[in-house]
């Protein structure tokens, strides 16, 4: 044994004989009864300290030679980048040629188009275009800055104003791409330690939004209020510090991955009863629900001001781009120093600003067509409901129409593929452009998949008895053993 390590263990003898001696001189003092058991947990502790408040030993580091190095390097084998590519990916989607109306041009031939979600039928409407133009000579193309940097031009005022107005809400604000809204939002208003209730079945935007938010996440099933009102009760009940938290509930007004419609009634009555805030987005339903088109709130004759937080995408039923915020004016305010979409962002071009206004003005001058949208929603659900070995799972107020397979093949890709095989049939056979509800992998969508056909008030009576037949045709060929 070397003169070191002797030395050293010296040293902790007497150290520990020092410190073992102090406790029992202290006992005594105060006159402490010493037993066994609590002289030797003192000496652990002791000893547990001591060895803590010493300095690692850590033995030299042999430097690694030149051929050791090169070994290493030749044996090193970098992980991949992506994974394996598989035939699906290299299967190239159609390609559209012409503006994404009721009838568009897909790979050089026209087709009925149920794959855009132009729902009024606006795209190629003469003065939303003119109203483009006008906006093109008078501006250019965009301002090439954030809002606010130079980047707010006067047609943003005018189409916040535009939606503040045609809602009823004290004010709104623009954001310049319409999934980026939902997503910059949450993160605005919540953040780490936070609650948010949202329902299992929101679409991707809103998904990544609950992730940047960094918030504690409680799903719910999919628009069932049972399970809602038992994940609130749960969270609220006995919990002291849920209720010094900002919580949220977080839904779709129709859902885009089931065309579901959210029973807001209800959602309010729990969200008043629990104390919680309500974000709804209303990509799909601003422009198409309610009597005038204003949405949810007016579907179910509640207040606007009990819906906390109100977004959509403008690229539906607006048939421009974009996106927007609305709520009270300190909502607003808010967002314009701390909503990351908003701040970073480019500002929306103007010409797309100029666009939306003009089809809310077509949207208040021309009520008439939401009479044809609901009539051409309801002429094609009827005539999907006899599609062998499908059904239709969708709301009857939804335009989106959602069909799924009344039998799973037992995975979702395998389904994926099976309704792959009937998109393109129906497209290559019928000249009918419908589109499954394909998801990425970085969608956790639990729901199944199914074929969603977005309606618009621009098809005509035979463009829908035409996918209907088309699809009741092809599906009896690929699913007439599981009708």
């Amino acid at each position: 044994m070397s003169s070191a390590i002797v030395n050293a263990t010296t040293e902790t003898l007497n150290w520990l004989s020092m410190a073992f001696d102090a406790p029992l001189a202290w006992a005594v003092v105060f006159g402490i009864p010493i037993g066994g058991h609590l002289v030797v947990e003192v000496l652990l502790v002791l000893v547990i300290l001591f060895q803590l408040s010493r300095k690692s030993y850590k033995p030299p580091k042999k430097p690694l030679t030149e051929k050791e190095i090169d070994e290493l390097c030749d044996e090193w084998v970098p992980e991949s980048l992506h994974p394996p590519i598989t035939g699906e990916m290299l299967v190239q989607p159609p390609t559209l040629e012409s503006a994404a109306g009721p009838h568009t041009i897909v790979d050089g031939r026209e087709v009925v188009n149920f794959a855009s979600a132009d729902y009024l039928g606006l795209i190629g409407n003469e003065k939303i275009i003119d109203s483009c133009v006008g906006s093109l000579e008078k501006y250019g193309v965009g301002s090439c800055g954030p809002r606010g940097f130079y980047g707010t031009i006067d047609v943003h005022l005018d189409c916040e104003t535009k939606i503040a107005q045609f809602l009823g809400t004290p004010d709104s604000i623009l954001y310049s791409y319409g999934i980026s809204t939902i997503f910059s939002v949450i993160p605005c208003f919540a953040k780490k330690g936070d609650i948010i209730v949202a329902d299992e079945g929101v679409h991707w935007a809103i998904q990544n939004g609950l992730y940047l938010s960094r918030s504690t996440v409680v799903y719910f099933k999919h628009n069932d209020m049972a399970s809602l009102a038992s994940t609130l009760e749960r969270i609220t009940k006995g919990n002291r510090r849920a209720e010094k938290l900002r919580r949220y509930i977080v839904v779709e007004s129709v859902y885009q991955n089931s065309g579901k419609v959210a029973p807001l009634d209800e959602i309010v009555i729990l969200k008043e009863k629990y104390r919680f805030r309500v974000v709804l987005d209303e990509s799909n339903s601003f422009g198409v629900i309610g009597n005038s088109g204003r949405g949810l709130s007016e579907h179910y004759g509640i207040p606007i001001e009990k819906i906390d937080i109100i977004t959509a995408g403008m690229g539906n039923a607006l048939a421009t781009d974009g996106g927007f915020c609305t709520g009270s004016t300190r909502v607003v305010d808010h967002q314009r120093l701390s909503s990351a979409g908003y701040v970073f962002s480019a500002s929306l071009p103007p010409y797309l600003a100029t666009a939306a206004v003009a089809a809310v003005n077509y949207l208040e001058e021309n009520p008439a067509v939401l009479t044809s949208l609901r009539n051409n929603i309801d002429l094609l659900r009827e005539g999907l409901s006899d599609v062998p070995g499908m059904t239709v799972a969708s709301d009857p107020r939804s335009p989106i129409v959602f069909l799924q397979l009344k039998k799973s093949t037992g995975s979702p890709m395998s389904d994926t593929q099976l309704l792959q095989k009937i998109v393109d049939r129906v497209l290559k056979e019928d000249s009918v452009f419908i589109v499954t509800s394909k998801r990425s992998t970085l969608d956790k969508c639990p729901l199944p998949v199914g074929i969603r056909m977005f309606v618009s008030a621009g098809h005509s009576e035979a463009d829908l008895l035409k996918a209907s037949k088309s699809l009741e045709r092809v599906a009896w060929s690929l699913l007439s053993d599981v009708a």
